[in-house]
């Protein structure tokens, strides 16, 4: 069961989600996680540097989607600006959304991944969805109610993983 838990991939950040990369290897669209994963989740705007990440991914031809369990009016403001796509309240865990998303940008479940900085809502959510998962690092320590007992979770998780050799990262690496 816990291996539902493990991402496919671990990079230090979203920067590091490459669209060469994910083009090479088919890959037509990305359904990423807003806070902590493009900017602070206290960080209402796009950064200059997730401007041009995203523009990047649209040169590539790889459509973006965002999905995020914030409401409605933060992930507005936040996709609005940069054309993207969304699914607020999602409900990760739940494949739902997921499933809406790919189904949205009309993708085979091979041509998409999931980037998220959770393994609770973002891998798992991706896993159970069947789709290829990318943890990233969180951008800042510091996290709302809900997601610091989460957070809390996900670190014995990962130790398990750890100690049984599935991992060889520190979740801090940058």
């Amino acid at each position: 069961m816990l291996n539902k838990f493990l991402p496919n991939e671990h990079v230090p950040s979203i920067f590091d989600v490459d669209p060469s990369e994910l083009k090479n290897k088919g890959i037509k669209g990305v359904i990423t996680d807003l806070d902590n994963t493009l900017v602070a989740w206290n960080v209402e705007d796009a950064t200059e540097d997730i401007k041009d990440w995203f523009q990047k991914m649209n040169d590539h031809g790889i459509q973006v989607t965002i999905v995020s369990n914030n409401k409605e009016a933060r992930v507005k403001l936040f996709s609005q600006p940069l054309d993207a796509t969304f699914i607020y309240s999602a409900r990760k865990p739940l494949a739902k959304a997921f499933k809406k998303a790919r189904k949205q940008m009309k993708l085979r479940k091979g041509e998409v991944v999931v980037v998220g900085d959770q393994l609770l809502t973002d891998v798992l959510g991706g896993n159970m969805a069947g789709y290829h998962t990318i943890l990233v690092v969180p951008i800042v320590e510091t996290d709302g109610l809900l997601t610091k007992f989460n957070r809390q979770i996900e670190r014995r998780i990962l130790n398990w993983m750890r100690r049984k050799g599935k991992i060889t990262w520190d979740r801090s690496d940058r």
